[in-house]
């Protein structure tokens, strides 16, 4: 198992350097269930993050690229069995405040302070800070 960094899930995900993009897309495609590429939360976040607010992707577009990341064979994502049903009943809310939430409460976190109302109002487990 390798783990894979933002930029390279981003070089794979959006073909926007070219030389690194076929890298990226060569390693994953050499990837096999016995020798998988592993995804940790921290990486999925920040791609969420980046799809999103540097490139514009909508939440809709990220949400199935995540998803077909989340059902690939070659690809192990960190929470991937439970996050998938997460994802799954998401609705309108951020991806990525969905992650830092979900993250926490694997950690045994009994919430989330931020300063996003709509965040508190839409992520399970988000309250504003008082």
């Amino acid at each position: 198992m390798i783990g894979v960094d933002t930029n390279i899930l981003l070089r794979f995900l959006v073909d926007d350097d070219p030389g690194q993009s076929r890298l990226a897309r060569e390693f994953l495609a050499a990837c096999t269930p016995e020798r998988p590429a592993y995804i940790c939360s921290v990486t999925l976040a920040e791609t969420v993050w980046v799809l999103n607010r540097s490139l514009g992707y909508p939440g809709d577009i990220v949400l199935e690229m995540i998803s077909r990341l989340l059902a690939s064979q070659e690809a192990i994502v960190e929470h991937g069995d439970s996050l998938g049903q997460i994802l799954q009943e998401l609705g309108s809310g951020d991806i990525a405040d969905f992650l830092i939430a979900f993250s926490n409460r694997q950690a045994g976190c009994t919430s989330t302070i931020t300063f996003d109302e709509k965040a508190a109002k839409t992520v399970p487990g988000m309250e504003l800070i008082a």
